[in-house]
């Protein structure tokens, strides 16, 4: 019962969220015209209302629909229907397909070569040196988003001792976000000792709050999530043990006002829009992996100000000003 009122309040939260970024600049008739011309079809491992990883994408979606693209989705696809929903989109002339799981890393890289004319974008890493080349793929900088949480959560750690990490599901994302977390948070504040748990759902809250209070129990007194649903249990986990904590993906001020130092957003919907304008650019880079910069991927949001001055002290927010800009210009490469 937790995890489905828990995911209802996740839901409900981002709502107001997603609508934060600017829709993109009005096009004129001709140029819609033209769009309207590019068929985007987006595939879904969850729900549009999953209040995350699928909700954003699809903000993204929708603001090229109002941009003049055609534009069409498909929700909470598994592993076994992929193949027949790809080739399904591929078969109706769709110009482009954007797959939005680490699954489609490989699935694209199989089917791709069959529909030479169709674009496709993996929301992953690249699987391998060579690839197609109407397939593009991305690194969406979680390792140096995560670095800048840990660093973040080590500066505004109240008792110097812990800080912990909530992840979803266990695949090498997530594991690789924990090592930069404990990584960041051991290097930026010597003694540190930095916590990690990787649940291994996403979709979990009562999972989520079980590892931060855990976590909290061995002396931790910051905790950041990387888990959807699972990281609303944590962030609850959190709140109800007096200690701060830090969102993800999208603004999760209001879960726990009091305690929410700032949420890492995920600029997902960014990504989706991006991708729909380099096929009508004629700028796709099929066959690469697009690296946008830290900066560029992720935003640091609080409400209507970045961060809680309650909870952050200014030459806390100034040390990680300092860090998030060498990690956004590349002097600061996190090796996990």
């Amino acid at each position: 019962m937790m995890a489905d009122v828990s995911r209802r309040k996740f839901a409900k939260l981002v709502a107001g969220a997603l609508l934060l970024p600017a829709l993109a600049p009005m096009l004129s008739r001709k140029a819609m015209a033209a769009n309207n011309n590019i068929k985007i079809a987006l595939l879904l491992p969850g729900s549009v209302a999953d209040g995350g990883w699928s909700s954003l994408a699809y903000v993204g979606l929708q603001s090229l629909q109002k941009a003049g693209f055609t534009v069409a989705h498909s929700e909470s696809i598994t592993q076994a229907q992929m193949d027949q929903t790809i080739r399904g989109y591929a078969d109706d002339g769709y110009t482009l397909i954007i797959g939005h799981s680490f699954e489609y890393g490989s699935a694209f890289a199989e089917i791709a070569p069959e529909y030479p004319d169709t674009y496709f974008f993996a929301s992953t890493f690249k699987p391998d040196e060579k690839t197609p080349g109407n397939v593009e793929y991305i690194d969406l900088a979680y390792v140096q988003g995560a670095y800048a949480a840990g660093a973040l959560a080590a500066l505004i750690s109240d008792n110097g001792k812990a800080v912990g990490f909530v992840g979803g599901g266990d695949n090498p994302t997530q594991q690789a976000m924990m090592r930069a977390f404990i990584q960041a948070a051991e290097k930026t504040r010597p003694g540190m000792k930095g916590l990690g748990v990787v649940t291994g759902d996403y979709d979990n809250a009562a999972k989520g709050r079980e590892a931060a209070t855990t976590m909290i129990g061995n002396g931790a007194d910051v905790i950041w999530h990387a888990a959807d649903v699972t990281g609303l249990g944590a962030i609850q986990g959190a709140a109800a043990a007096k200690v701060k904590v830090l969102g993800c993906y999208v603004d999760q001020r209001s879960v726990a006002p009091d305690y929410v130092a700032c949420s890492f957003r995920q600029n997902l919907d960014w990504m989706v829009e991006q991708v729909g304008e380099s096929v009508a650019n004629k700028t796709f880079k099929g066959g690469q992996e697009w690296q946008p910069t830290v900066g560029k991927a992720w935003s640091i949001v609080n409400g209507s100000e970045r961060y809680n001055a309650k909870l952050v002290s200014t030459s806390a927010w100034d040390k990680f000003q300092q860090i998030w800009q060498q990690l956004d210009n590349g002097t600061l490469k996190p090796v996990v």
